[in-house]
């Protein structure tokens, strides 16, 4: 049988990983596709370099829309970024009725809802493991192996880069800037980190996340997300120091009132699994009412694991290629009509109606009643407290020292109550710098 004809749009870190593990795992990719894959045309905009990458047997092309007209191209694979042009040439891959893989989670998080109805309506599969954790079949998980659970909720560790940085500012005692720089040298940060940083990338993905795991729209408008360029080194110290450790999480939970869908930096109590995923690693942790926990873990990013899930969303595809499109698994793992359906019933919560616990760090001055005032504000908020340290003052200021830190961890509140009582504490004029928030997850 003629194999699979393959379009590639881009050939940087990814395409050329994609290229070079299908030309040396060929036969055990054939064998488990039932046919070849072949990647016949390549587009790229630097076609000397590209030439370089595929060798004389690949056309090369400048132009993507030329692979997007070839009437022999069976799948278009977009690794281009972004969301202006890849939008465009991936819808224009569709009309044309082309399946298309995608390794772009911001296109998908934006405009999956689009992009996924087109191929619907076109008859053409959307795939794109790759978007999501990089080499860790989350996706797959998700949308096949997890379909008989009704999910209560995912937690993941799904930037590397921002992992990366915590876990070093964790071993090394250093601050935010520091590691960054670091980071930036070793080449786990890029020159702007913006993206990774202020948890934009993982807001990307668990947009992804949330729409498969509970049937609803993709609608990274309404995600809370916020990054870790204002932790310090202190709030890690003394996270470890009373049994937690910080990392930045994508979560999305259901609830009786909809669906979470937050990114920010969360205390994890340090006997967790995910709680020891270090370096510039990737894990996601899904809880289902039949199978309980399960943890996914591996690389997220690189050339070859990235390229592992975009082969196997390839092979998938060929497998696919001739059934009938009702007989396919839908883009979301739902079927289309009950996602518009859900979007209604599983509303996306602001970020003052989630309901979780906190850790405070209050810098004070060091006087009587102090403590008295900050826990009597968070009672009359309904609040409850779990529990209170005081650093000592030499510790916070050295010998001498007028101030000191106080730590509180609270029990389960809503945000919006929290909002309110931290407003109150942060005008009283004892307390002497803004109060450091961080939201803690059991993950139990």
């Amino acid at each position: 049988m003629k194999p699979i004809q393959v379009g590639l749009l881009g050939i940087g870190t990814v395409g050329s990983g994609v290229f070079n593990v299908l030309q040396r795992n060929q036969e055990e990719i054939r064998r488990r596709a039932g046919r070849g894959i072949e990647i016949a045309c390549v587009a790229d905009l630097d076609t000397a370099r590209a030439r370089s990458i595929v060798g004389e047997r690949t056309r090369v092309v400048a132009d993507a829309r030329e692979v997007i007209a070839n009437p022999d191209i069976d799948v278009v694979v977009e690794l281009i970024g972004g969301c202006g042009i890849a939008r465009e040439l991936v819808l224009e891959a569709i009309a044309a009725g082309k399946h298309v893989v995608t390794a772009n989670k911001a296109l998908l998080a934006v405009h999956g809802t689009e992009i996924f109805r087109a191929a619907t309506e076109r008859g053409v599969m959307v795939a794109y493991e790759a978007a999501v954790a990089g080499g860790i079949p989350i996706i797959k998980a998700l949308r096949e192996g997890l379909t008989a659970n009704r999910i209560q909720w995912v937690a993941g560790i799904i930037n590397g880069t921002t992992n990366f940085i915590l876990s070093e500012m964790r071993d090394k005692g250093l601050d935010f800037d520091v590691v960054l720089k670091e980071a930036q040298a070793l080449g786990y940060a890029e020159a702007d980190p913006t993206f990774d940083i202020e948890g934009v990338d993982a807001a990307h993905k668990a947009t992804i996340i949330s729409a498969i795991a509970f049937g609803i729209p993709v609608q990274f408008d309404k995600a809370y997300v916020e990054g870790i360029t204002r932790l310090a080194a202190a709030d890690i110290r003394y996270a470890e120091q009373l049994g937690y450790r910080i990392k930045l999480l994508g979560i999305t939970r259901r609830t009786p009132r909809g669906v979470e869908l937050r990114v920010h930096p969360s205390l994890v109590p340090a006997r967790r699994l995910i709680a020891n995923v270090e370096g510039a690693m990737n894990a996601v942790l899904v809880q289902g009412d039949a199978v309980g926990a399960t943890l996914y873990y591996g690389k997220g990013a690189g050339a070859e694991p990235t390229a592992s899930a975009v082969i196997a969303d390839l092979v998938d595809l060929t497998r696919l290629h001739g059934a009938d499109a009702a007989h396919r698994v839908p883009p979301l793992g739902f079927q289309c009509a009950s996602l518009s359906e859900a979007g209604g019933e599983l509303p996306v919560l602001p970020m003052s109606e989630v309901v979780t616990s906190y850790y405070l760090r209050i810098r004070v001055a060091d006087e009587a009643g102090v403590l008295a005032r900050i826990t009597g504000i968070l009672a009359e908020a309904g609040i409850s407290i779990d529990a209170v340290l005081q650093r000592e003052a030499e510790e916070v200021g050295g010998e001498g020292s007028t101030q000191t830190d106080l730590i509180i961890l609270t029990h389960q509140t809503r945000e919006g109550d929290m909002d309110a009582a931290l407003a109150q504490i942060q005008g009283l004029p004892t307390v002497l710098a803004p109060i450091t928030r961080i939201r803690k997850e059991e993950l139990s």
